[in-house]
């Protein structure tokens, strides 16, 4: 998947862009605890580039699961580890939203308008809403586990 990357130069992350692509969303800043406090311009930052790359290939991956399967399924080890993760670093739902049109405008924009369809974009936010959801069920479960313990 890295490779895409680097044969699709526009393959980089937009989620800290507006529409206008010159300015950076502040509140989209604070959902990453890597950027929080930061002065560093978002998209110049490897953790941010990296984190891109995770959810990309999550993403693929739940999208070849869906196609052979009918379903999403992420080890319980990994499971387990994003929810911890995410509910240590105040992951709510809505964030999940703001990285789904992240990712989907970063592919439209790398394949380009001639190629994308409505049906390509409906295919990349069913697979991450899938991943999404398992995630998010797993910060639910960590969080209920944290307050009975």
């Amino acid at each position: 998947m890295a490779s895409t990357a680097k044969r699709h130069p526009t393959l980089q992350p937009s989620l800290l862009h507006h529409d206008s692509g010159d300015s950076s969303d502040p509140a989209a800043k604070q959902m990453f605890s890597f950027l929080r406090d930061s002065d560093e311009i978002p998209q110049n930052n490897p953790k941010l580039k990296a984190h891109a790359v995770k959810v990309f290939k999550m993403t693929c991956e739940s999208a070849v699961q869906l196609r052979e399967k009918g379903e999403v399924v992420v080890k319980e080890t990994s499971l387990k580890y994003l929810g911890s993760v995410h509910l240590k670093n105040g992951v709510v739902d809505p964030h999940f939203q703001v990285v789904k049109e992240a990712l989907v405008t970063t592919l439209k924009a790398a394949i380009g308008d001639e190629k994308w369809s409505h049906e390509l974009e409906g295919a990349w936010a069913h697979a991450y809403d899938q991943l999404a959801a398992a995630i998010q069920l797993e910060i639910k479960q960590e969080a209920a586990a944290a307050v009975a313990a």
